[in-house]
């Protein structure tokens, strides 16, 4: 490993031989390593934490709190990529097996062959730093994964499972700060006869172009607009109070109704529209976000009922 690539790395050397501190350190910074020290396993675990280093060589050996110990103790703070290299005078079987068993990654004897010990160094850094990328990457894979499970395919909206993520959470942070919560349910007007003369094929493309009208009408960071289910919609608009809730939904409405798209078979209007139910609440402990969804569910049947293609609120 060249300086270049070792200059970023930091070392914790844990012993309480002043002696071997000096020339572990000194060929270790040769290398091109920054070395922390601590004298004794009670300063190390701080400086563990204070430098976060990417590995450690720790003595078995020592006063107070030893190198058996101090592994135990940095099990017991979660830690379980950083390698661990002991410097051990042990070297049975009992000893050997104590310092795996304790969270060592490997293990050195005294004396110690300088050129040896830089090796090790580099072999288990290098194995570190791989398997960390591999974890990365798979956490990248993981969340990409999530992404998708929470994504509608067609509409490319949050789907109902997004949706019942988004409320939780926003449920959960709006009872903290006592602020409203708002919920916007839509639905496609006559989207049955839609799909009986169309087909559907075009009523996928009918609902991407309402999905997308939606998307670009609720612009506001934090606020998510999800396909609920077939032909219904639904945004969640936190920190919102019944007004700006109405405001919205009827942005929403005429939006999608100015797209002009033909529906010869509404029997409300020639082009598609949707009719929208609002509620609005202050979450709370008594209570929970299914009293959200039936309020604006049953406001979206009231706006049905009452002609369609218009907006109807009910406070939750």
């Amino acid at each position: 490993m060249n300086t270049t690539e070792s200059s970023f790395q930091r070392i914790l050397l844990v012993d309480d031989d002043l002696v071997v501190r000096a020339k572990v350190s000194e060929s270790l910074e040769q290398d091109g390593f920054k070395v922390i020290l601590a004298k004794n396993g009670n300063d190390g675990i701080t400086a563990y934490q204070e430098h976060h280093p990417d590995l450690i060589l720790v003595d078995a050996v020592m006063p107070i709190l030893d190198g058996f110990e101090f592994c135990e103790q940095l099990k017991n703070l979660g830690e379980r990529l950083t390698p661990i290299l002991m410097i051990t005078s042990l070297d049975d079987n009992d000893s050997v097996d104590r310092a795996f068993a304790s969270g060592a990654t490997d293990y050195i004897t005294k004396p110690i062959n300088l050129s040896i010990l830089r090796q090790r160094v580099r072999n288990l850094i290098r194995q570190s730093q791989l398997i960390k990328s591999q974890l990365n990457r798979l956490q990248q894979a993981n969340q990409s994964l999530q992404l998708l499970a929470n994504l509608d395919s067609l509409t490319k909206l949050s789907n109902r499972r997004g949706f019942d993520d988004y409320i939780q959470k926003e449920w959960t942070r709006m009872s903290k700060i006592k602020a409203p919560l708002s919920l916007i349910m839509c639905d496609v007007d006559f989207f049955k006869n839609y799909n009986d003369r169309y087909l559907h094929p075009n009523g996928d493309k009918c609902l991407i172009k309402v999905a997308m009208s939606m998307q670009n009408t609720v612009r506001r960071t934090g606020d998510l607009v999800a396909r609920y289910g077939g032909e219904e919609f639904a945004i969640i608009l936190p920190n919102t109070d019944a007004l700006g809730a109405v405001s919205v939904a009827e942005n929403v409405r005429s939006a999608i109704k100015s797209l002009q798209i033909v529906h010869e078979a509404s029997a409300v209007c020639p082009y598609v529209t949707v009719s929208v139910g609002v509620s609005t609440i202050i979450p709370n402990h008594e209570n929970d976000f299914q009293a959200l969804i039936h309020a604006a569910d049953r406001a979206l049947y009231q706006a049905k009922s009452q002609g369609r293609d218009r907006v109807s609120m009910i406070v939750a």
